[in-house]
């Protein structure tokens, strides 16, 4: 009686296939955690530090632009004020180039923790935080700077004399071009959140409340002045990046599913 050979099943694409999930990293004790946190935050130390050199040489240019905005020469009140405006600046430039770095570094400390295949997002997710860092720093100096320039000078002009001074004025433009910068990362840490399963479009909306009450604290502790306008349009901006959040988190969904769907009809 002749054998019959079964029929060699379909191959599968090995793209398609499901990766073999990890337990990820191995469990660290307190006292390893604090080491790595030291670790990871001397050579973010150290990277600012490089950038600021490497800044040393055009800071002057960029706070003659940055003046520029203002429209009129700053008052400078402090013997050593100049000193201090110009590595304040220098520190702001040192971070934006050290931007890569330090998101890499907050990433893998995060990381061990992770399985390999939620790693693979996190390293994804690392050259579009960078982009959108960049896309939020120019929108914020050439949109919103102006709003909040020219509603400071002239909220109450008629009774005040408007003049502010060299360190109040970089103090904010450079906390706000800092703090909105990192704001305009997030859409692309949820769209990666998104693609790990941690969170969900419909967890983030029902959580609204939340949101807004988190974004006004963040708001009030970034904001550079004490008035709500300001606050309140830094808030607006930090709601407006939280819903274009949802709508990344729904796209990756969207590309979870289609590719399990892919991943069915090769199976079957």
């Amino acid at each position: 009686m002749a054998t019959q050979i079964a029929p060699k099943p379909p191959e599968t694409p090995d793209d398609l296939l499901p990766e073999p999930e990890d337990e990820g990293g191995r469990m660290m004790g307190f006292f390893e955690h604090v080491d790595e946190l030291r670790r990871r935050l001397v050579r973010v130390v150290f990277a600012v530090v490089i950038g600021m050199l490497a800044s040393l040489a055009f800071t002057n240019v960029v706070i003659e632009y940055m003046k520029e905005a203002y429209g009129e020469r700053l008052a400078i009140l402090g013997p050593a004020d100049s000193v201090i405006i110009f590595f304040r600046v220098a520190f702001m430039l040192g971070v934006i180039l050290a931007m890569p770095i330090i998101t890499y570094h907050v990433f893998m400390f995060v990381a061990p923790g992770l399985t390999r295949k939620e790693r693979r997002w996190v390293f994804m997710a690392l050259p579009g935080t960078t982009l959108l860092f960049l896309i939020g720093l120019i929108v914020t100096w050439f949109i919103l700077i102006p709003i909040y320039i020219n509603f400071l000078k002239n909220f109450q002009a008629d009774i005040f004399v408007i003049q502010w001074t060299a360190d109040e004025y970089i103090t904010f433009v450079t906390t706000v071009l800092l703090w909105h910068g990192v704001a305009f990362e997030t859409p692309v840490i949820f769209y990666a959140l998104g693609r790990m399963g941690v969170v969900t479009p419909r967890g983030m909306i029902k959580y609204w409340r939340q949101a807004i009450v988190g974004t006004a604290v963040i708001s009030a502790i970034i904001t550079p002045t004490v008035d709500p306008v300001t606050m309140s349009m830094i808030m607006g901006v930090l709601l407006s990046l939280y819903v274009f959040s949802i709508f990344m988190v729904m796209i990756a969904l969207r590309v979870n599913r289609r590719r399990l769907a892919k991943l069915d009809t090769a199976i079957s």
